[in-house]
């Protein structure tokens, strides 16, 4: 694990002498304090650090190191028993190794010219620590108070070891970190003896505001606060002013012992109510945080001392867990709502994705902590906009309405703005007025696009090199003129519309609570749920073959369809596989990311879908049960127009109804399509983008294909153009994509950087209920599967998927289900709409569903009134009875 240039390198640094260009030598904390030391008005206890070249050392010294590493890295995160034991023997072999006697002799050296009674802070700085994308707080040792060149070296050996604490090694594992990749400084300071100390945040770290800045503080040393041995003192202060103060009752602190180490001490009575910092205090520490977090150019997680009234400041890091900021070109207040909310895909989306999402996309998007944002000020500005906006968004996500209401009612947030705030099409009023309710207009839009989509296909196969992106800039104004197409934007409508219309007026006139979802089962034309029923058909082709079904049970990779053939039975498994994939295999999960693998590229992905069916259901299910759809919508409407019939006025009722019956079930399958065509361009657009990228691969310029993903489509076609690529910038950008999987995506941000997530004011629920939004009529009760992996699912009849979102890619699973409950999605979502012409009880929208749900617990979906309660486990005596 070392070579001979490790040992070339200074084993020692004086803390002034490093900065931030320095963490592969001296870790994330000394780099960090390396840096802070120079800012102007900022004071660090003088120090040195004992840099990964001395740690090399040791590690190459430690017995059986590499085996163990070895066998670290294979372990899995969850498997804590195991990542004890072996990181427990590590630690113990890294302690017992003995420090090279040069290395100690150094260190002894540095330390002799302030005596062997000056105390000192000995602590750990990790080369994977305290990054702008990775916090390791807390994960690596830090001791206080060591006095003595002995107990130096001492400890500086416990900070190596610390390395491989069991929360470091699973966070390592948790975040594909290798465990080699990281190494091991350490700092030794000159040890602080506090009057007070605490914690700055120079954001908010709940709410995400960057204009609000937090300060914990107790007295003594900060390992009271740290260890949650005191409640501490709270200030909030925001533009230079402390607008929020609590002042708690601190009975201990920890002090240091004079000796070495620290103990924990009683506080003074007369002094436990008394506030650890003034006023005055606390603003000026703000405006040091402010100097800091202007220096590293992110907000910043800080701890200080106060000595006498001096401040010191002992460590600085990002603060990894605010969601990023859209950029804007101006100082002034800005709302953005997030795309994935209304797309279903709320996963982090690569370079690629993002920018091939925003040249096709019909309205502006910003990119922010790998996801999209739509900037929705001027519509929310302008009271012309603002009321028909709300209600459009409360029918899609109720929760992002409510928190865009929040900021509306704020006094002075947003200044009122004169013109109609933006697009017509954002609004709800009129763009179906002059459509007629014929199917031969979803026939007419189904046959342009699938001429286009054709067209695309052929003519892109023609082109290549730089060529081809000036092919898929024209293309891609093809792509959104098939949107913008004012027929393809009434139909989308019509059938949106129409569903709102008989929900309120059925409501209103019949008290019938979403009577749509009834109606509209089995609608014509909707290729998702055709998609799902497709698949049923699939199915009884490989039923009756029990060799095959015995096969695809043990497939691990994509190469199956071609080793099928070989079984009885397994040609027509393989032909009716393929004909799925011609029509369907442009999809995925997270399918507006063009760097996601389609099903036709890892076909495996259905293999679990299918061999469900095969389980669950007869022959002819697909047909049976889209007849059983028709039926009971026939019936329905039969059924409503009967009643209305009886009312005073009936007549003109019933025909108004029945009118908008018909253009329901004829424009509301159509809701799908456009995201079909989509995606049907999405997937031309990417196989000719994998090709150049293998080209590029041959030439010697790319190392991998997949490396595309990380760049621009702009940036991808300079490549192309010049031969020429940044790995380092790839590498970076893999970097934070990894970090952006952490993060959760907020449905409403502002520029200030908070986060505001709404809530449901309703009082109709059962105490302890999970409330959502209403989509999908009905009641059921079932067994829970929390799915977030729709390659793991593994269905029985009657259960109730849950999960965090669901594009069209995850409606094969649909047809195998008895409910549905999400935490992302509104009445026109996909989920939505197919969990209504399949007739699945189903409420969205439930925050935190897949944590608060647990997999296996029975739950009761209440799909009509928009909830889902959890219902008491059976007692033991119970369950053995059944």
């Amino acid at each position: 694990m070392s070579t001979d240039e490790d040992y070339g390198l200074a084993p020692l640094l004086d803390l002034r002498e490093v900065d931030g260009t320095q963490v592969s030598v001296v870790g994330g904390k000394a780099a960090h304090l390396g840096d802070l030391s120079r800012i102007d008005g900022i004071r660090v206890p003088a120090g040195f650090c004992v840099t990964t070249a001395a740690f090399r050392q040791v590690i190459a010294e430690t017995p059986s190191i590499d085996d163990r590493l070895d066998e670290l890295s294979r372990l899995d995160p969850d498997d804590r028993e195991t990542i004890r034991t072996l990181s427990a023997e590590i630690r113990r072999s890294i302690e017992q190794t003995a420090m090279p006697g040069e290395l100690a002799a150094t260190i002894t050296r540095a330390l002799a010219p302030h005596g062997e009674q000056t105390a000192y802070a000995v602590r750990s700085s990790a080369t994977a620590e305290d990054t702008p994308t990775a916090s390791f707080a807390g994960q690596q040792d830090t001791y206080l108070n060591v006095v003595g060149s002995e107990a130096v070296l001492r400890h500086v050996s416990r900070c190596w070891a610390s390395l491989f604490t069991e929360r470091a090694v699973v966070y390592r594992l948790r975040n594909g970190i290798d465990h080699r990749a990281a190494q091991m400084a350490v700092v030794v300071q000159r040890m602080v003896f506090p009057d007070a100390a605490g914690i700055l945040f120079t954001a908010d770290p709940i709410s995400g505001n960057r204009r609000v800045a937090t300060v914990d503080a107790s007295f003594g040393l900060g390992e009271a606060l740290v260890s949650g041995l005191v409640n501490p003192d709270v200030f909030t202060v925001r533009d230079g002013e402390v607008v929020a103060g609590t002042v708690a009752v601190k009975q201990r602190a920890v002090a240091a012992l004079p000796g070495g180490g620290t103990q924990q001490v009683a506080i003074d009575p007369r002094r436990q109510e008394q506030p650890a910092l003034t006023e005055a205090q606390v603003l000026r520490l703000v405006r040091l945080g402010r100097r800091i977090e202007a220096h590293f150019g992110r907000p910043q997680d800080i701890e200080w001392c106060l000595v006498g009234d001096e401040f010191q400041i002992v460590q600085s890091r990002p603060i990894t867990t605010l969601f990023p900021i859209p950029a804007a070109d101006d100082q002034e207040n800005h709302v953005y709502l997030s795309v994935g909310h209304q797309q279903m895909m709320t996963d982090p989306m690569r370079p690629l994705g993002i920018s091939m999402w925003q040249l096709t996309a019909m309205a502006p998007m910003l990119e922010a902590g790998g996801r999209l944002f739509v900037d929705a000020t001027g519509l929310l500005a302008s009271p012309a906009s603002r009321a028909g906006f709300l209600e459009m968004v409360g029918k899609s996500d109720p929760l992002m309405s409510d928190a865009l209401q929040t900021l509306v009612e704020r006094p002075d947030f947003l200044s009122t703005r004169a013109g109609d705030g933006g697009p017509a099409r954002l609004g709800t009023g009129g763009a179906s007025a002059s459509i007629e309710t014929d199917p031969a207009i979803v026939t007419e839009l189904i046959e342009r696009n699938e001429a286009s989509v054709a067209a695309l296909r052929r003519d892109i196969a023609t082109v290549t090199g730089p060529a081809l992106f000036d092919f898929l800039l024209e293309a891609f104004q093809e792509h959104k003129r098939i949107l913008a197409e004012p027929l393809n934007m009434q139909a989308i409508m019509a059938g949106m519309e129409a569903t709102w219309w008989l929900n309120d007026r059925l409501h209103e006139w019949l008290g019938e609570k979403n009577a749509a979802d009834t109606l509209t089962l089995s609608a014509p034309g909707n290729i998702t749920s055709e998609m799902g029923l497709a698949l049923l058909d699939v199915a009884d082709q490989i039923r009756p073959h029990p060799e095959v079904v015995a096969f695809l049970q043990d497939v691990e990779d994509d190469g199956f369809l071609d080793e099928l053939p070989k079984l009885t039975g397994g040609s027509i498994a393989r032909d009716a596989i393929e004909a799925y994939l011609d029509r369907y295999g442009m999809r995925c999960v997270g399918e507006i990311d063009i760097t996601r693998p389609r099903w036709s590229e890892r076909p495996s992905t259905l293999v679990p879908v299918i061999l469900d069916n095969v389980k669950l259901f007869e022959p002819g299910a697909a047909g049976r049960r889209f007849a059983q759809g028709q039926q009971r919508a026939r019936q329905k409407a039969q059924e409503v127009l009967t009643r209305l019939r009886a009312l005073p006025d009936g007549d003109q009722k019933a025909a108004e109804t029945e009118r908008m019956i018909d253009r329901v079930r004829t424009f509301i399958g159509y809701r799908e399509y456009p995201k079909y065509g989509i995606i049907s361009r999405y997937f031309v657009y990417r196989q000719a983008l994998l090709e150049e990228a293998g080209r590029l691969v041959r030439a010697g310029v790319l190392s991998a294909r997949e490396d595309v993903f990380y760049l621009s489509f702009q940036e991808f076609h300079e490549v192309a153009r010049t031969h020429r690529v940044d790995d380092e910038l790839i590498r970076q950008r893999r970097d934070a994509f990894r970090s952006y999987q952490t993060l959760t995506p907020p449905r409403v941000m502002t520029s200030d950087g908070e986060v505001i997530t709404g809530a449901y004011r309703r009082d109709d629920v059962p105490a302890g209920a999970l409330i959502g939004m209403a989509v999908s009529s009905g009641t059921v009760e079932g067994r829970a599967r929390v799915i977030l992996d729709m390659a793991q699912a593994d269905l029985e009849a009657g259960d109730i998927l849950v999960t965090a979102h669901t594009d069209p890619s995850w409606t094969p699973l649909f047809v195998g289900i008895a409910g549905l409950v999400t935490e992302v999605g509104g009445l026109m979502t996909h989920g939505a709409v197919i969990a209504r012409e399949y007739g699945l009880p189903a409420v969205v929208s439930v925050l935190d569903a897949t944590r608060l749900i647990r997999d296996g617990q029975r739950i009761r979906v209440h799909g009509s009134d928009g909830y889902v309660e959890i219902l008491p486990e059976p007692m033991a005596h119970e369950e053995g009875q059944r």
